[in-house]
């Protein structure tokens, strides 16, 4: 008779060790760990495969492409990140902060995925009644549209032989539990456990599922890290809780690209599409005003235009501040180290405070040069002129180097109104300019810098 198993997993990251720790060797973070005993699985044949369905290995030349293996959801922002929509019998992760709008998204496009098709809804936290009253505030009515108030895994899965579903969403996972685990419902154990399950369900049946995770405090998702590995994608929900617009990021997707973004903005209706989130982005935007550049930076295959920030003030310490809000503290702190010696600036005088409007994390080498024309711009005490826009990566000796989809980037500036545009002098010999764009090709920081001031 096989011997039942004790294990620690860490309710922080998920890392499994055979014996108590004071603190995980993985994330390192202090009294995480918690006793899970594992039970041996039953030896045997595993249950027998769907009819038409064979279980032994097969030549891929062999294996049939043909079918809608995409469909959309109705939304293109959500198609967008999907890959251009969703995969048939793919597993979905959607995770964000309490309130962030997870629910609201997925409860949205049950209304257009009904037409066509079949949808179950599970949910761990609200009742019939309560999903009721959401969906009327959404707008969303249809014979075609099954909801259930459920925790239990077993319960879930007669449901789902009941109604045969099209498309299955479980909201969240950290509420369900199987009644084999002896664990509480959110373990690190049930969640491994219940998303298994899931999974098995969307393979074997071809359903597509929809899951929405919880974060912890850390901004990951909650329950072990193989949860992440075990799904097909994995989307964030992001946003500033004091404004209503929302951002959908891929982390991972086996379909598609893991960095298309869709915008959305919180209305009382539920969400609605952004289709022009550069123009979104630059709204308000201050004219005549020193210590301010916009860049654009490419989020996939969409180019995004984003007003860069900075303030540069005399310091009133011996060590003087660096502050950076959606861009890289340490990349910000290596950019003034370039500018203070390659550029002339006495930046070791001054503090400087770097923000990205919006909400945009900024976080590939095209914003470099924004970024420190902004500070040359606050610390001169000079403005940019507002049509004009700056692209190129700094290196540690002050040169301005290549980026990529220089076409793309110059063609949403056009587009938005842009007249002048900084760029870098290598890599730009055969692009494609726009009418009206005039193009200043620069090849080291200093020069920029007198360019732009």
């Amino acid at each position: 008779m096989a011997k039942t198993k004790t294990v620690f997993f860490c309710n922080n990251c998920g890392n499994e060790t055979l014996k108590w720790m004071g603190r995980c060797p993985s994330c390192g973070a202090f009294n995480t760990m918690e006793e899970h005993i594992e039970k041996p699985a039953p030896v045997g044949r595993a249950k027998s495969a769907p009819v038409g369905q064979s279980r032994t290995p097969q030549p891929i030349t062999r294996v049939s492409s043909q079918g809608e293996l995409r469909f959309s959801t109705g939304m293109g922002e959500l198609d967008r990140v999907l890959g251009g929509g969703a995969v048939a019998g793919s597993l979905v992760l959607v995770g964000g902060a309490p309130g962030i709008g997870k629910s609201t998204l997925l409860l949205q496009i049950c209304s257009s995925l009904c037409q066509t098709r079949s949808v179950l809804y599970v949910s761990g936290e609200e009742s019939e009644q309560q999903l009721k009253l959401r969906a009327k505030r959404l707008g969303v009515s249809s014979e075609r549209l099954y909801i259930f108030s459920e925790t239990s895994l077993s319960g879930i899965v007669e449901s789902v032989e009941q109604t045969q579903p099209d498309i299955l969403i479980v909201d969240s996972i950290q509420t369900l539990y199987k009644e084999e685990n002896d664990s509480s419902p959110g373990s690190v154990s049930q969640v491994k456990d219940c998303t298994m399950a899931l999974m098995q369900i969307s393979k074997s049946q071809g359903i597509t599922v929809f899951v929405v995770g919880h974060i912890n405090k850390d901004g990951n998702i909650a329950g072990p890290k193989v949860l992440e590995h075990m799904v097909d994608c994995v989307l964030y929900f992001e946003g500033d809780p004091n404004t209503s617009y929302r951002l959908l990021r891929s982390a991972k997707n086996r379909f598609g690209s893991t960095n298309e973004i869709g915008v959305f903005d919180m209305m009382e209706s539920g969400l609605v599409e952004v289709p022009n989130p550069s123009q979104m982005l630059l709204e308000g935007r201050p004219e005549g005003a020193s210590g301010t550049c916009v860049a654009c930076v490419m989020e996939g295959t969409r180019p995004l235009l984003a007003e860069v920030q900075a303030l540069v003030a005399k310091t009133t310490f011996n060590v003087p501040r660096r502050t950076a809000d959606g861009f890289d503290f340490n990349r910000a702190v290596l950019l003034m180290a370039v500018a203070e010696k390659r550029a002339g600036m006495k930046l070791s005088l001054f503090d400087v405070y770097i923000n990205v409007i919006g909400g945009l994390q900024l976080d590939e080498p095209g914003a470099d040069l924004p970024v420190v024309l902004a500070v040359a711009s606050s610390y001169r005490d000079v403005p940019i002129a507002d049509d004009l826009l700056a692209i190129g990566e700094v290196g540690l000796t002050g040169e301005i180097r290549a980026v990529s989809h220089l076409n793309q980037r110059l063609a949403e500036a056009a587009r938005l109104g842009f007249r002048r545009c900084l760029i870098p002098r290598s890599g730009s010999e055969k692009l494609e300019i726009p009418d009206g764009l005039v193009v200043y090709r620069v090849k080291n920081l200093r020069e920029a810098i007198e360019m732009a001031l």
